[in-house]
């Protein structure tokens, strides 16, 4: 669920921000978009194939990553964190549950979709579905990275996010058609996270 993709978009800033202090602000937010960017192909395209780009996210990694080790420039940094955020997107996707309107049910072998590979990977399950226990879990412990080592903005921006992914949980089952839709508050997080660091 985007919860745990923004948990872990933000865990990864978190070890991003230790090593680069000075690129913090643009840390976070390239860690934010590039954790949610993929599943905008819930609205255009199809989703986990269309902006699951994993091979692009791969390659802009490690060139991004190359630049900011050998220059220290900040903007290289963050690059390299939405890249790998984006990429890490995909790879939970691939080890969580397949996308469907009641993944539950295990209907499908669709995880994400791997165009180096072929296709569709079948997805390892090992959260059993969006929006499941497990997988509130996961987001509440990926939180804590950032949550003691980020600032305030980064800090409501996980709080908020979790009691989201409470509320998703708590309605999962009941409401199947939320399947492939993200909670509109992600976007509205990274709007609010981008308000904040403007006013520092």
């Amino acid at each position: 669920m985007a919860p745990t993709h923004v948990a872990m978009s933000l865990a990864l800033a978190a070890a991003v921000v230790f090593v680069a202090p000075a690129a913090a602000p643009l840390v976070v937010a390239a860690a934010l978009v590039g954790g949610v960017f993929p599943d905008l192909d819930m609205v255009v395209g199809v989703h986990r194939r269309t902006l699951h780009q994993v091979e692009a996210f791969v390659v802009g990694s490690v060139g991004f990553g190359a630049v900011a080790l050998l220059t220290g420039d900040p903007l290289a940094a963050a690059a390299a964190t939405g890249f790998v955020a984006a990429a890490l997107h995909c790879a939970a996707d691939y080890l969580g549950g397949s996308s469907e309107a009641r993944p539950w049910e295990a209907r499908t072998d669709r995880g994400v979709y791997v165009r180096s590979l072929g296709g569709w990977v079948e997805p390892r399950r090992l959260a059993a579905y969006d929006g499941s226990p497990g997988d509130l879990a996961l987001a509440a412990a990926l939180s804590v990275p950032g949550l003691l080592t980020l600032g305030d903005g980064p800090r409501g921006i996980l709080l908020a996010s979790l009691a989201v992914g409470v509320g998703y949980t708590l309605v999962r089952k009941r409401v199947p058609q939320l399947s492939g839709r993200a909670p509109a508050v992600t976007a509205a997080l990274v709007a609010l996270y981008s308000v904040l660091v403007r006013r520092r």
